[in-house]
């Protein structure tokens, strides 16, 4: 059985408060792309074009909330040989030239006529030619981020260059996370959990989701976040029947059950795990369904070791929940297709806990453990940890939740 106590994220910090600094220092953004450019050199490729939010911070360090706005592509090109070159609006040059870069080019945006494609297929043009191969994210959990119709017209541009997918490549890149990627994912964790510790000294029955979650919300800014971009809320008369919606204007009353699940943010890293609560008192059945999902919980941790597949901790789960004895009746598993998943610069990332993934957890990788069960017309319940992969297993970033529901 996994061993909280020897694994508890408060033990292997220590009970340290260093903050760890935001940013990355030249040699970490150096050592990614050495990595990228042996597999962009393996695959037969001239470069690597990046156009997401994720893809950019993670080669460039660039960080803004400007991505929020729609009207303008950013751009980045990856070469075999050389440091990265960014293709961007001239509204983002004083922030992309504080990065480690020093090839930053620009055109006027808003220009729906020519919204940097020219200029990206310039850029292209000019590197060594060897393959007439151009890499680009095309797989899943991926998408290009810019107009179709521009696409269109770059590959017009780049007559002669063949497109190839670079989805695994990439994926596999970021999931392996380095020690400062974790120092981190691992404070955001702590803050986030020490949080939800405090979250029962001021929930109580009779306010709403939303005005609990604001206060949650204030709380972790205050205590470290940068921002906390996803929190839904769910509650219910003996259970919740949703983990992807809310917070809403419902009034949450006694006999009804809680979930918060939060994806807080410091660096540009995401933690992501939830809890649950109970107001007065819990049903048999919800109180039974949160000791099964511990449980179970307990073996996803104790089975993600290095070189165990992420179908193998999935199986770990499932076996638990299907011997789920008193709910058997009206139980049923896997209700959301997955029981975890990759976290980092994305609330979620590749790869998933699921039946069907056969990817080798790595040394390194850092994971959200989320089993889960739905029991008694409709209600479900969730329970999720983050925990970072290591020589010896699962060494929880969270706090472990508590092992019996907290009842307010």
């Amino acid at each position: 059985m996994f061993d909280v106590t020897k694994k508890s994220a408060r033990e292997n910090l220590g009970g340290s408060e260093i903050v760890p600094p935001r940013g990355f220092l030249d040699s970490e953004y150096e050592e990614r792309l050495d990595k990228v450019q042996e597999s962009i050199r393996n695959k037969q490729l001239d470069a690597i074009v990046l156009t997401s939010e994720h893809d950019i911070l993670y080669f460039s360090g660039f960080y803004s909330q400007f991505w929020q706005s729609p009207t303008r592509p950013w751009f980045m090109v990856l070469p075999a040989e050389g440091k990265p070159i960014a293709v961007i609006p001239s509204i983002g040059f004083d922030g992309m030239d504080k990065t480690w870069l020093d090839d930053i080019r620009v055109w006027e945006s808003p220009n729906p006529k020519d919204e940097g494609v020219s200029l990206l297929a310039r850029t292209i043009l000019e590197l060594p030619r060897k393959f007439s191969r151009i890499g680009f994210s095309l797989g899943a959990e991926n998408y290009v981020r810019m107009p179709l119709n521009d696409y269109a017209r770059l590959g017009e541009l780049l007559n002669g260059f063949e497109i190839a997918d670079v989805t695994n490549e990439l994926q596999r890149l970021q999931s392996v996370k380095s020690s400062c990627e974790i120092a981190k994912l691992r404070y955001i964790s702590k803050v986030t959990s020490e949080g939800f510790a405090y979250l029962p000294s001021y929930l109580s029955a009779g306010e709403t989701e939303r005005e609990t979650c604001k206060k949650f919300m204030i709380d972790l800014l205050n205590r470290g976040a940068d921002s906390v971009p996803f929190m839904i809320a769910g509650s219910g008369y003996w259970g919740y029947q949703n983990i992807i919606m809310g917070p809403t204007d419902r009034i949450m009353n006694a006999e009804d059950v809680l979930v918060i699940d939060t994806g807080a943010v410091y660096g540009g890293y995401y933690c992501d795990f939830d809890r649950n609560y109970a107001f007065g008192h819990a049903d048999q059945w919800t109180l039974d369904a949160y000791d099964l999902v511990y449980e179970a919980t307990n073996f996803g941790l104790e089975a993600a070791v290095p070189g165990a597949t992420c179908s193998d901790v999935f199986w770990a789960m499932q076996n638990v929940l299907d011997l789920g004895g008193a709910l058997r009746e009206g139980q049923s598993q896997n209700c959301v297709g997955r029981y975890g998943h990759g976290i980092g610069v994305r609330l979620t990332e590749w790869p998933s806990i699921s039946a069907k993934d056969h990817t080798l957890l790595e040394v390194g990788m850092v994971l959200a453990i989320e089993p889960s069960i739905s029991y008694g017309e409709g209600r479900l319940m969730v329970q999720e940890e983050n925990v970072v992969i290591t020589e010896q297993g699962a060494e929880l970033l969270s706090h472990r939740a508590s092992e019996k529901m907290i009842v307010i």
